[in-house]
């Protein structure tokens, strides 16, 4: 299946008292078309600058260091920021996390989706307003009209993120994605974002998402591939339902352990002891070493990534 997205070996940094420091540190991933890749990490990890990245939206106090991302077989690394004004939106776009900051309060719902419409597809303002009316309607939202009249704060969280996503879809971009789309969204509404995202990717076979997210079992509802990230670096990544289901790295186990099972609701949570550390303080080696339990001497010095039939583990444990 063809790759609408690949980052190889990524490196993003920014200096530190005249020290470069890298914040991300040699990821790799995938976005196949028809598929949904799931990004999982701890806050901190490096998933939402990995997304800044791709839609050249990295801060002033950041660079790309090393490595290489490809949307559309188009090099990204080397394109200037100009050229990224054709690039988002017409092949890739965003759906942050946050709509309530993301939309402007002070204009119409329908007004923001139709200037999606008339800058990236070159319609009338009334053009641009039906089509905006239509986007509304497509991700699920009742009484589009109406709502096309309203502002921000008249529509509910679930509301808003639909809206983000119409907008995000209004120029028909290859590649979505979605960043932690479901947070502070309460479990039904999550449940209805994700059945979207999902048809989709149903109805649109030409579409890839990069879906991020802290949740492991949000993750587990929607994507066929998954990548695990900790402290900057993939650690884990391959077919979704293997990995979620039969995690080899130690720090997916800990990931999947701490979460509560409905089966045994007395049983005490298991953690992960310690934190994430801050990229200043990365360990050499591997940077879990030092609140794993299979840590040995050896993971002090570093890992090479084994692969085989497209999975991926960066840990001294045999990649089974």
């Amino acid at each position: 299946m063809k790759n609408i997205l690949e980052i190889e070996n990524l490196s993003i940094s920014t200096k530190l008292s005249e020290t470069e420091i890298n914040i991300v540190d040699g990821i790799s991933l995938s976005v196949s078309v028809g598929e949904v890749t799931g990004l999982i990490g701890e806050s901190g990890s490096g998933k939402s600058i990995t997304a800044l990245a791709v839609m050249g939206l990295l801060p002033s106090n950041l660079k790309i260091s090393s490595g290489s991302i490809k949307l559309d077989g188009l090099e990204l690394t080397s394109v200037s920021q100009k050229h990224f004004h054709n690039i988002r939106g017409k092949i890739a776009a965003m759906i942050f996390q946050e709509p309530m900051t993301s939309l402007n309060p002070v204009i119409k719902i329908g007004e923001q989706i139709a200037e999606v419409f008339k800058l990236h597809c070159r319609l009338t303002k009334k053009d641009a307003h039906n089509k905006a009316v239509e986007a509304l309607s497509k991700v699920g939202i009742g009484d589009p009209k109406k709502r096309a009249e309203q502002y921000p704060y008249q529509l509910s969280g679930g509301m808003r993120q639909r809206v983000m996503i119409a907008m995000a879809l209004a120029s028909e971009p290859k590649l979505l994605i979605a960043d932690e789309p479901t947070t502070a969204l309460d479990v039904t509404v999550q449940a209805q974002i994700l059945e979207l995202l999902h048809s989709i990717i149903e109805t649109e076979k030409e579409k890839g998402i990069l879906f991020i997210s802290h949740n492991i079992g949000v993750v587990s509802e929607i994507a066929d591939k998954a990548v695990v990230i900790y402290s900057g670096r993939d650690v884990e990544s391959g077919d979704a339902e293997a990995l979620l289901n039969m995690p080899q790295h130690p720090y997916t186990e800990g990931l999947i352990a701490s979460m509560p099972k409905h089966s045994n609701k007395s049983k005490r949570l298991c953690t992960i002891p310690g934190q994430i550390p801050r990229p200043i303080e990365r360990l050499s080696g591997c940077s879990f070493r030092n609140r794993c339990s299979f840590a040995k001497e050896i993971c002090s010095e570093e890992i090479s990534v084994q692969s085989k039939n497209g999975y991926k583990l960066r840990c001294i444990k045999e990649l089974k």
